[in-house]
């Protein structure tokens, strides 16, 4: 079997991406092809960390303005999040993938509090840890609780899955001259201000030196594609 380029990965999906064409809720066909493929980067050895995203069914800042306090809205996306790792550890089990959740949220009844020795305990015994609840705190989105998770954990690259395939310098659903980069410097995503990550989550995988891959999911094997070191998407670094 090819040796993947990377032993520990942070897997960031989007909510988005788990409702598929629909937009909204959760596509179990698409769930069952990213689950596939994360299951076959356990066979080669690969130790993954998820982080899912809420907005397939509540985004905080976008759905609660106007009408909810902010506070109380980002607590509304953190259950969001919840359920796609419900749903997500369930469409993995059933794929015969060890798995567990944790989130920064205690619930008890369903899912693990996040505590960092016990996941990396669980990476090192193979299993898929997902984390919901993104960091615990409002005001921050999954993107930075990816990053910060990935730091914690001591994973060597975040896969940041998203509905377009890189990072471009403009919209290139608006524009068809955008130009997408092979390789770009967080310094220069900062300053450009590229829709890669918010700034607080690239400047925190900037401190702490984790290279960010953006891909699209669509086509779910180009995560394996990326474990396996292949040429996809864009490398921020």
């Amino acid at each position: 079997m090819e040796t993947p380029k990377y032993k520990r990965v942070l897997l960031k999906i989007s909510g988005e991406a788990l409702a598929g064409e629909k937009k909204f809720g959760l596509d179990f066909e698409m769930m069952g092809k990213v689950a596939d493929v994360i299951r076959e980067c356990v066979n080669m050895g690969v130790e993954v960390g998820v982080v899912i995203g809420g907005g397939n069914f509540w985004r905080g800042v976008k759905n609660g303005e106007g009408y909810i306090e902010r506070t109380r809205a980002d607590h509304m996306g953190m259950l969001a999040t919840t359920m796609n790792c419900m749903a997500m550890a369930d469409v993995l089990e059933q794929k015969g993938v060890d798995v567990r959740v944790q989130t920064a949220l205690e619930i008890r009844a369903v899912a693990e509090p996040y505590i960092r020795a016990r996941a990396i305990r669980h990476l090192e015994k193979g299993r898929v840890v997902i984390f919901g609840c993104g960091t615990g705190n409002p005001f921050f989105s999954t993107d930075t609780a990816a990053v910060l998770r990935a730091a914690e954990i001591g994973a060597e690259v975040i896969l940041l899955a998203k509905n377009i395939d890189g990072v471009y310098d403009s919209d290139p659903a608006k524009n068809a001259d955008a130009r997408k980069f092979d390789t770009i410097t967080y310094d220069d995503v900062l300053a450009q201000h590229l829709a890669v990550m918010d700034s607080t989550a690239t400047s925190l995988s900037m401190d702490n030196h984790i290279p960010v891959l953006v891909f699209a999911l669509k086509d779910p094997y180009n995560i394996v594609r990326a474990i396996k070191g292949e040429k996809i998407g864009t490398i921020v670094q």
